[in-house]
């Protein structure tokens, strides 16, 4: 009987060992800090694990310089039996500390595009009453950006009517080029004398610039690089990314609140402040928001200070408090629980958060247009921003993991030093 315990005891030893082996590269597949060891008791001393910088030392993806660390560096580990013999090995990434200050202010977002976007085809009616389309007739299509008319770059829609105006006239035609699908392109297009403008046209609906109302998500207080909206900018007409020539952000105060409901997402409804007390350069439009550098006083009543930045490794499912903005320009703090998060996604959809405040479902219904960007934090640490919200369930969006903001900032970097 003694010895069948001793044996059922081994086995389950043995069993354990084996799970324990299968699982090692999981176990230290990402750490949040610095530390010796995952395993404790009798294991601690049975496997050891030993840390060596690989030959490409570290690999950063720092933000702009934030706190002035490095977010990861990369290191090689084995695993060793008794401290002797190798079980496995792997590379691991160690997460730095970094401490950001949440956002929450209700921002205005200005910014004008690298080129002039069309985002419409419109008919020229020319002398006989025939309706043409000079400009699609030549390849130019909805979504593709106008560089250079003539060879002169134009910034602005009244730059391109002009030009286009007095190329027709001077010669009956017009040299385009222009962006399509990430290829440059060049046309040349036959505009027609519109009898209704009593000018030359091509027939386009152009825009160069975008504006709207948005929600800060955090600031570095060593750097002053700030991250906004958690989702990338697009056209109103188009939905493609509008590639950013200057930009600004300023100060926006929230004036009435159109409630969502089901298939009907609701929105802020708010106004620039004419001298705000901050304002922002917006250097990169990327998947996960916007960035750039801040000037000018910023301040969140519910953090006087930085906190830590929660890697993507601790975001769990659970309740969680956003900071937004719903009366004025005065940022308020609301419950929502984490329902689902998604890792190693990339993209500005990592998380899904459930609004549970009872005041935030009374005023907005939940996740509302121009929430975007407002801070997530979990257990005291920065650990996202809301982005989207579901159009058949406003009390529910999705949320971006402030890690994935950080690694789209450190561009600003690359930048810089270039």
């Amino acid at each position: 009987m003694k010895k069948r315990r001793i044996l059922l005891l081994i086995s389950l030893l043995f069993c354990t060992f084996l799970q324990l082996l299968v699982e090692l590269p999981q176990i230290h597949q990402t750490q949040v800090s610095h530390q010796e060891s995952n395993f404790k008791g009798i294991w601690s001393s049975i496997i050891q694990v030993e840390k060596t910088s690989p030959n490409h030392k570290t690999v950063s993806v720092a933000a702009s310089g934030v706190s002035h660390s490095q977010m990861s560096e990369k290191m090689d580990v084995a695993y060793k039996l008794f401290g002797i013999f190798p079980l496995s090995s792997g590379e691991v990434e160690v997460m730095n500390p970094i401490k950001l200050i949440p956002g929450g202010q209700s921002i205005g977002v200005t910014l004008q595009t690298k080129g002039v976007m069309v985002v419409g085809q419109a008919p020229v009616l020319d002398k006989n009453g025939k309706n043409s389309f000079p400009a699609k007739e030549a390849g130019i299509q909805v979504g593709d950006i106008l560089l250079k008319i003539e060879n002169q770059e134009v910034k602005t829609d009244q730059e391109v009517s002009n030009a286009i105006n007095l190329a027709g006239k001077q010669k009956g035609s017009v040299n385009v080029i222009f962006k399509h699908q990430d290829q440059v392109v060049e046309k040349t297009v036959h505009p027609i004398f519109c009898v209704e403008t009593g000018r030359y046209r091509m027939g386009l609906f152009v825009r160069d610039e975008a504006a709207g109302v948005g929600t800060l998500s955090f600031l570095d207080p060593v750097t002053n690089l700030y991250g906004a909206l958690g989702h990338v900018i697009t056209d109103a007409d188009t939905n493609q990314k509008i590639e950013v020539y200057d930009g600004k952000i300023i100060a926006s105060t929230i004036y009435a609140i159109e409630k969502g409901k089901r298939g009907h997402p609701g929105e802020k409804i708010g106004s620039f402040v004419p001298n705000s007390i901050f304002s922002g350069t917006i250097e990169k439009n990327t998947m996960t928001g916007i960035f750039g550098k801040m000037s000018g006083r910023i301040e969140n009543p519910y953090f006087k200070e930085a906190i830590p930045v929660g890697w993507e490794s601790e975001v769990k499912v659970g309740p969680a408090k956003i900071y937004t903005v719903i009366q004025g320009e005065k940022i308020e703090e609301f419950t929502v629980n984490i329902d689902r998060v998604m890792k190693n996604r990339t993209d500005s959809k990592n998380m899904i958060v459930r609004v549970t405040d009872p005041r935030l479902l009374e005023v907005t219904g939940g996740i509302i247009q121009g929430m975007s960007g407002s801070p997530i934090v979990q257990d005291g640490k920065l650990i996202g921003a809301v982005t989207h919200v579901f159009v058949n369930d406003s009390q529910r969006g999705y949320g971006v993991f402030i890690q994935n903001m950080l690694n789209d900032s450190s561009q600003l970097d690359k930048k810089e030093a270039a």
